[in-house]
């Protein structure tokens, strides 16, 4: 072989090797409870998915419950004439939404029938995958509802006839909860993760409407006084196998208020019974008598309104940035939020998240 040919062997791998790498952008996906009329009063430029939340069993089946429900996905899926770009989900669940899971779940049949249903549903409607929202299979969510130490294997054997019977394009995430006991006992990750598109990671309530005590519900950082966080659940699921690009972190646009806090420490890490929440549409007129302060360790917002002994916490414009350039540093998969409905329908955390995935510094 002549010199000649040699040297252009040599400048073809050069240029192969110098070619620039396309790195994919992090997907934005919105969980939507509204209904096909109100999606129109937000600009959804930008956002990948919307999970139309929530369908639930009716038997062994994936049921729309009511004519409203479908009308209201007719709605959102015509918004993909709008957005070309945009994918719309289905999901099954949610808190106090999966009461049979486990029951149902717990037999061939009843698996079977799901996944058929949920195969036609999106056909029919010409939807895009579905997201699972069982909350929990083999470990306690909400009270009185089945749980079992089969929900594990079952799952497995649910996500395996989704992927059966949906079609090859159809997109299968499910949302986990962002905590240790979910991560260790509820999903047989070597054999799930290969079959899904993405996990949704619930990484928010991570202290819930349970606690007796205050801290941070959607922090990024884990602190001294608290373990549970974005990355600290992040970087557990990656420990099991999963890797960053299946992982999809998860913010909050509503914060959680808990009274009878002592004015110690502004009212975070301290003694308290929960009160309820706030959500970013009506955010101002109800944190009016709050001071704002910010943790650097945990990266999140909190408030304390003295007067009143009422602790908040929750998400802010800072804090979605923060996440969202997380998410691009790590590689992950996307960022997600609860819920498109309790957003500002103009200038809201959606915006701050969209421009900073896009490295943008406005959007029309």
């Amino acid at each position: 072989m002549s010199s000649k040919i040699y040297f252009l062997i040599f400048l073809l791998i050069i240029s192969c090797s110098n070619e620039p790498t396309n790195e994919i952008k992090p997907k934005v996906i919105a969980y939507y409870t509204g209904n096909g009329e109100t999606i129109n009063e937000f600009n959804l430029t930008g956002v990948d998915q919307i999970i139309y939340s929530f369908l639930h069993l009716k038997g062994n089946e994936l049921a729309i419950d009511n004519e409203d429900d479908s009308i209201s996905l007719l709605g959102i899926i015509d918004q993909k004439k709008k957005y070309p770009n945009l994918k719309v989900l289905v999901s099954l669940g949610g808190w106090g939404g999966c009461k049979t899971c486990s029951d149902v779940f717990n037999n061939k049949e009843g698996r079977i029938d799901f996944a058929k249903s949920t195969a036609k549903i999106i056909k029919e409607y010409n939807a895009d995958g579905i997201d699972l929202d069982w909350e929990y299979p083999a470990i306690p969510g909400p009270p009185g509802h089945a749980f079992r130490d089969e929900d594990r294997d079952n799952f497995t054997d649910l996500i395996k006839l989704l992927r059966e019977y949906m079609q090859p394009n159809d997109i299968l995430s499910f949302a986990a909860g962002g905590f240790k006991s979910f991560i260790d006992k509820s999903v047989d990750w070597d054999k799930v993760t290969p079959l899904i598109d993405n996990v949704n990671l619930m990484t928010y309530d991570l202290i819930g409407g349970y606690s007796k005590a205050t801290g941070h519900h959607t922090s990024l950082y884990s602190t001294k006084n608290q373990e549970r966080s974005g990355d600290y659940a992040i970087k557990y699921l990656k420990s099991k196998g999963v890797p960053a690009n299946k992982i999809v972190l998860g913010a909050a646009f509503y914060g959680r208020i808990y009274k009878d806090v002592a004015n110690v420490n502004n009212g975070l890490y301290q003694a308290a019974n929960f009160k309820g929440g706030v959500n970013q549409n009506n955010f101002n007129e109800v944190t009016k008598d709050f001071n704002f302060f910010w943790d650097d360790t945990a990266q999140a917002p909190y408030a304390y309104d003295k007067e009143n002994q009422l602790f908040l916490t929750y998400d802010n414009e800072k804090s979605i940035e923060l996440k969202s350039k997380y998410v691009k540093e790590n590689k992950l998969h996307g960022i997600m939020f609860w819920q498109l409905m309790n957003d500002k329908r103009k200038d809201g955390l959606l915006k701050v998240m969209i421009n900073t995935i896009n490295d943008k510094e406005s959007q029309d």
